[in-house]
């Protein structure tokens, strides 16, 4: 369900930072040979260290469903913002989002992932507490940018630090993973926050805002705790670009690879057409509901705990032989495949009675949940195996801004380009979807021919 799979997914470590308590089993980033004991510990990764991510995890996303769950109420009826006045700020924080993905992951390149993402989950916690204390438009939207940059920007340094400290078969597995438990802390996070709209007052809005950017700030000392082992990839490729130019006797200036990869270009745009379906989950499935059905209103919360349900059941298992570049595009295509089926069955829900077109709906968000968990599967795969071992931070930057900007763009598609056209709307969206899936395959062959995609 989460639109931003590494938005809120903690980074990995293969070894815990000193002074971390023995009993928490993480002496080394081995996997324990214990076998967990109890019906509730056989549901944890068997991997320590993966387990440690997911608490880590689970805090941040828990403070971040309890401020979703209120922040439209609270800046506008608290702050006074008319809806246009936010969706305008929301619109430029989404765009610095964007700009800022690239160079987040060249500096994490440069300078180390642990560094660089302590300071921008740092600036993003502090950024929150401020609104709490925004007095006027301009500073709001000046604030909404700078925390929806440091943002987006922590969420590629994470993808990179993953690359680091997950072997390579690993590292998708482990999102997966990490994936589920986003989806179970911000249902916690949006429960809690509940009752901050239940009881509907400034105090309580507040307590939940300073609750989130509490969070942000708590989950940056565990990540200032993490040890990386060995060199960063950053600093592997910085010194062999200074090597470059001493042999070449002149200055050269350092360019980002990714910028100059063409087939991880073409993935990350075809990735990022895919993820059109979180917008068509999240605004254009109500809007279809609320005005083209005769479906029940209740039926856009069912669609949400359809699809939550079914990610947290099937994510990890849907990573499942997607360790070749070849096999990763495969799960693309079948998940496009299915993200088309799903259009097609919700655009069928027009003109049904009620309870009729609430089934068809829920079928459809159902072939949506499918998709979406091939999809995001086989994405993470090639965004890892055509960038290989090199510039983890420059890759993933490139490839974070490009699910950022599909997020930037994608509620105004779906709810103009699509709801407005009715069944031919969600026909041409189905066919999108499934040629964005399906050319995933051509791309990994290009990649393959170029020598860029890895085993």
């Amino acid at each position: 369900m989460t639109t931003a799979p590494a938005a809120t997914a903690a980074p990995a470590s293969s070894t815990p930072s000193s002074g971390e308590p023995s009993s928490q089993g993480l002496s080394s980033g081995e996997p324990s040979s214990r076998e967990p004991s109890s019906k509730a510990s056989r549901l944890l990764h068997p991997d320590p260290m993966v387990r440690r991510l997911a608490r880590i995890t689970l805090l941040n996303t828990i403070g971040s469903g309890l401020s979703l769950s209120v922040g439209v109420l609270f800046f506008t009826r608290f702050l006074g913002l008319s809806a246009a006045q936010l969706g305008l700020a929301l619109t430029a924080a989404g765009l610095c989002g964007v700009l800022a993905s690239v160079p987040a992951g060249r500096a994490a390149d440069r300078w180390g992932t642990r560094r660089i993402l302590v300071a921008l989950v740092t600036v993003t916690g502090l950024g929150t507490a401020g609104y709490t204390l925004v007095g006027g438009y301009p500073a709001f939207v000046a604030l909404a940018c700078l925390v929806t940059a440091a943002d987006r920007g922590a969420s590629a340094v994470r993808n990179a630090l993953y690359a680091e400290v997950l072997p390579a078969d690993k590292r998708v597995a482990g999102r997966a993973y990490l994936r589920v438990v986003t989806n179970i802390g911000i249902c916690l996070g949006t429960g809690v926050g509940a009752i901050a709209l239940q009881v509907d007052s400034r105090v309580g809005y507040l307590t939940a805002i300073l609750a989130d950017a509490g969070s942000y700030l708590l989950v940056a000392v565990l990540f200032h705790r993490l040890r990386v082992p060995g060199p960063a990839g950053g600093a592997r490729m910085v010194r062999a670009s200074s090597a470059q130019r001493e042999t070449a006797g002149k200055p050269v200036r350092d360019r980002n690879p990714a910028l100059r990869d063409g087939p991880f270009l073409v993935v990350t745009a075809l990735s990022g057409v895919l993820s059109l379906q979180f917008a068509m989950l999240e605004v254009g499935v109500p809007l279809w509901i609320a005005q083209q059905t005769e479906a029940p209103r209740i039926t856009i919360a069912g669609t949400l705990i359809v699809n939550t349900v079914l990610v947290i059941a099937f994510q990890v298992r849907a990573t499942k032989g997607t360790e070749e570049p070849a096999a990763a595009a495969r799960a693309c295509g079948r998940g496009g495949l299915f993200l088309a089926a799903s259009c097609l069955v919700i655009g069928l829900a027009h003109g049904l009675p009620a309870v009729l077109a609430a089934v068809v709906v829920l079928a459809g968000v159902a072939l949506q949940a499918a998709g979406e968990v091939l999809g995001q599967a086989g994405s993470w795969a090639l965004s890892y195996d055509l960038a290989g071992d090199r510039a983890h931070g420059a890759y993933q930057g490139v490839f974070n801004a490009g699910t950022s900007a599909s997020m930037m763009i994608g509620p105004a598609v779906v709810s103009t380009a699509v709801i407005g056209f009715g069944l031919a709307g969600w026909a041409a969206l189905g066919a999108l979807l499934a040629a964005a899936g399906l050319a995933m395959g051509p791309a990994v062959r290009w990649a393959g021919r170029r020598g860029t995609a890895t085993a």
